[in-house]
C-alpha cells in the first residue's frame, strides 16, 4: 500500500514549558505578591529539563523563589518544587497547588 513516515520530533521535547492554567495559577500569585508590594521582577527559563519561574524581591537580586516544573521527577518526588534564596527545596510534589501553598501563607501574613 504504502510507506508509513514516523512523525517528526516523536521523541523527548526539545524544551520544556509551562501549560495555560499553570502559568496563570503561578501569574496570579505573582500579581497578588506584587499588589502587597513584596515582589519587583520575574524571569521565564524554559530548559531542555526544566522551566523555572523566579521570583525577584528586585532586579538585581538572586530570586527569593523558584517554581520549577521538572517532568523527568513525575514518577518520583514529583515534578513540582519550590526552591527558597539559599537553593533548598521548601515544597516539592505532584500537583502545583500544594507546592505553592507556602508562598500563599507568607502572602496571607503580609496583607493582614
Amino acid at each position: 500500500m504504502g510507506i508509513v513516515t514516523p512523525f517528526p520530533h516523536a521523541g523527548k521535547p526539545s524544551q520544556i514549558g509551562f501549560e495555560r492554567f499553570e502559568l496563570n495559577r503561578i501569574l496570579d500569585l505573582y500579581g497578588r505578591m506584587v499588589a502587597a508590594g513584596h515582589w519587583k521582577d520575574y524571569a521565564l527559563e524554559l530548559g531542555k529539563d526544566a522551566a523555572v519561574f523566579a521570583a525577584f524581591r528586585r532586579a538585581a537580586e538572586r530570586p527569593e523563589f523558584r517554581i520549577e516544573k521538572r517532568p523527568a521527577l513525575r514518577g518520583k518526588q514529583g515534578m513540582w518544587a519550590l526552591i527558597g534564596e539559599q537553593g533548598v527545596v521548601l515544597k516539592r510534589g505532584h500537583e502545583l497547588g500544594p507546592v505553592l501553598a507556602p508562598v500563599e501563607r507568607r502572602l496571607m501574613k503580609l496583607v493582614e
